[in-house]
């Protein structure tokens, strides 16, 4: 599935079902590959369920590096104008978020730390104590998707998958939403599109 013939920098599916709003981030630059196939396959079955869907793809958006100035800590707004602050719009506005992202050397992609870097004043507050509070809600749900060339069980063992899956809970974690589940296709080499079972554990997930 190619998700950019379908969302652009943003992508909206009305849904008259229901309310309930799903934010779908694409943190792979091939949306012709595996990660977008299986962040299709979560929007397909958060559609069938209700969900009104916004599809971001941050290798079409502009967004400038941290600068470390710490301007966020109070407002939790990030200085910078560019297109993260209608990103943090819709993460703060969602009642579930899927991020989908490849493993890069035993981590997310530079774009996708850079997004976490950030969004840290919109998702934690440091301000008053030496422990961080966080911004968003326990009633918001977010869901992990990724996928390595490494074979399993290789790809947990030596860290692969399981050291992206970790960056991206760090993230979510802090920012108190409650975690849902993590889907994992590891030995992606010279396969592309999902095959049923991954679909099946992706809606699974999602129908939770």
């Amino acid at each position: 599935m190619d998700l950019g013939l379908c969302c652009g920098p943003f992508w909206r599916r009305e849904n008259v079902m229901g309310d309930k709003k799903m934010l779908a981030i694409l943190g792979s630059p091939r949306t012709h590959g595996n990660i977008a196939s299986m962040l299709y396959c979560a929007v397909k079955e958060a559609e069938r369920l209700g969900y009104q869907v916004d599809v971001v793809n941050l290798y079409e958006k502009k967004i400038g590096y941290c600068r470390g100035c710490m301007g966020c800590k109070q407002s939790g707004i990030c200085v910078i104008e560019d297109d993260l602050g209608e990103i943090c719009g819709l993460l703060k506005e969602c009642d579930v978020v899927v991020l989908a992202a490849p493993v890069y050397f035993a981590n997310v992609p530079g774009i996708v730390k850079n997004l976490f870097d950030r969004l840290v004043g919109a998702v934690m507050d440091d301000n008053d104590s030496p422990v961080p509070k966080p911004r968003l809600s326990r009633k918001q749900t977010y869901y992990l998707l990724t996928a390595c060339s490494t074979p399993f069980p290789f790809s947990a063992l030596c860290g692969q998958s399981t050291g992206a899956i970790r960056a991206m809970k760090e993230f979510f974690h802090i920012s108190g939403m409650r975690f849902g589940g993590a889907a994992v296709f590891a030995g992606t080499r010279n396969r592309t599109g999902l095959d049923e079972k991954m679909q099946k554990k992706i809606k699974r997930m999602i129908g939770r």
